[in-house]
């Protein structure tokens, strides 16, 4: 896939999120919400021609992005989607949980297309 792929694969996300929340399903929301944070770390890994070789990798790569780029709640908004994804598979949150960590989610994407804004080059 190409970066700009990835990004609009992140925004369905947010939006299947958003349908999945309003229908109750709180753990397929968590799960969606985690996989709009991790396409846009992939699409800026792509940008970056990172190897992605696993989650590590993904943490590493926001990590550097956050530190470069001066914007340390990358890194804690993108922890929030990764106990969304924890909660896909153990279900420890309330559903206004993940309808409170929804929005950091929704930040964490539009702040990351914000700052790859024109930096993501074509074909990648």
């Amino acid at each position: 896939m190409l970066a700009t792929e990835h990004v609009q694969l992140a925004r369905k996300f947010l939006i299947d999120a958003d349908r999945e929340l309003e229908a109750g399903d709180h753990f397929q929301a968590s799960e969606k919400l985690w996989g709009a944070a991790s396409h846009m770390v992939i699409a800026e890994m792509h940008r970056r021609d990172l190897k992605q070789s696993g989650h590590r990798a993904m943490i590493d790569a926001i990590e550097q992005f956050a530190e470069d780029c001066e914007e340390p709640s990358l890194s804690t908004n993108f922890a929030i989607a990764e106990s969304l994804h924890a909660n896909f598979y153990h279900g420890f949150m309330q559903p206004q949980d993940v309808r409170r960590h929804r929005g950091r989610v929704h930040e964490f994407v539009e702040r990351m297309d914000d700052l790859s804004d024109g930096r993501i080059v074509a074909g990648n």
